[in-house]
């Protein structure tokens, strides 16, 4: 039997820079601590700097002598992108991880500042523009590697509705999370695609928790009501178990580009981190190019590769 693959299987991060969206709380945050603990240096960054400051403090407590940053980073607003990229590039001339890791889930219909729907605007689009912002200083640095977290819910009533990207016409926030979860992946295997074929030094690699406790769920129905608490803790991953996925594809020395991780159990749900595969209509190369061509011109973002 193949050993389970924990935090402890992460090799040493000396030296290296890893900056991690949406990583104040849930598998971010432990995504954060576990880094921090092995020698990188990371950068928080976050939408609310007082919460990114807890964070800091709590993975310091823990770990003295860590070197943790708090970056803000409004995933849902192209400016706040754009400002929070031309601080990273001023403070890190290389960046080793780039974790794309914040996102909503399930919110009541709600559009960003540019006029996006909510998750497609913040899950997909802000760290498309971030990563093509950052990407100069990835690109010179061996073993460098972007990680976005997808989800099982890739394939749940999802496809990626051109005709209706910003779900204008009705809204539902179940088949946009998927949209927005199948935009994750389908930008990795793209995004991978042209860094190979460019000869990177850079790879390109997805991950999922499974279903994990965090509080990304606050806005499933039935969140909160008496004995759906105890339950969710019985058939969820822990936060540090869901966030071994991603820990995985950033740091395991035998990911290769273009490589998806998640949960070895049931349906993919809970379990420790292993090689999986995603849906065949995420892997479309048609639909990938589209959705790439789109992305570049509504963030206004393109990629030098």
């Amino acid at each position: 039997m193949t050993p389970k693959w924990t935090a402890a299987d992460v090799p040493d991060q000396a030296g290296r820079v890893a900056v991690i969206t949406g990583s104040n709380t849930g598998i971010g945050y432990e995504t954060a601590a576990v880094l921090a603990a092995r020698g990188a240096r990371v950068v928080v960054a976050v939408r609310d700097l007082a919460k990114g400051r807890s964070a800091d403090e709590r993975i310091t407590r823990a770990t003295p002598g860590a070197e943790v940053s708090v970056q803000e980073l409004d995933l849902s607003s192209l400016d706040s992108v754009r400002r929070a990229a031309d601080d990273l590039r001023a403070a890190h001339p290389r960046i080793d991880l780039l974790i794309n890791n914040g996102g909503v889930m399930y919110p009541p219909k709600q559009v960003t500042e540019d006029g996006f729907e909510l998750q497609f605007g913040t899950n997909h689009l802000g760290h498309f523009a971030l990563t093509g912002l950052l990407l100069d200083h990835l690109l010179p640095v061996e073993g460098s590697r972007v990680v976005s977290v997808a989800s099982i819910a890739h394939n749940i009533r999802a496809g990626i509705h051109f005709e209706d990207l910003q779900w204008e016409r009705s809204y539902n926030r179940v088949a946009a999370y998927g949209q927005s979860k199948l935009a994750n992946l389908m930008f990795i295997y793209e995004l991978q695609r042209r860094l190979a074929a460019a000869g990177a030094n850079t790879i390109a690699v997805a991950a999922h928790p499974g279903i994990s406790n965090t509080e990304l769920m606050r806005h499933i129905p039935g969140t909160g009501l008496p004995g759906v608490e105890r339950l969710v803790g019985l058939v969820t991953n822990s936060p540090a178990v869901g966030a071994l996925a991603t820990l995985r594809a950033a740091t395991d020395p035998a990911v290769r580009g273009g490589q998806y991780y998640g949960p070895s159990g049931f349906r993919e749900l809970i379990g420790h981190p292993v090689l999986v595969r995603s849906t065949e209509q995420s892997h479309d190369a048609a639909t990938q190019q589209r959705l790439w061509t789109v992305s570049e011109e509504l963030t206004g973002v393109t990629y030098e590769i």
